[in-house]
């Protein structure tokens, strides 16, 4: 299921004069995944427009260099 599914799917009860919010713990979890995408689209978007206004050069994009020894 889609984000947008799991919010369409939201069904709405009204507790002591509060409206709240139903949906499936399914689309609860569905809906943070399509988030979580969302958020990471987000920042691959900003990284590669950060390293294309620094002609593709990541050490003046202010990228690090991945150091592999520290992790074998």
């Amino acid at each position: 299921m889609s984000g947008m599914e799991a919010l369409q799917s939201v069904q709405f009860v009204t507790v002591k004069g509060k409206r709240l919010a139903v949906l499936t713990a399914e689309d609860w979890e569905s809906l943070i995944a399509w988030l979580e995408t969302v958020e990471d689209t987000q920042l691959a978007r900003q990284a590669s427009a950060q390293l294309r206004s620094a002609g593709s050069n990541r050490q003046r994009a202010g990228w690090v260099k991945w150091n592999t020894e520290r992790f074998q």
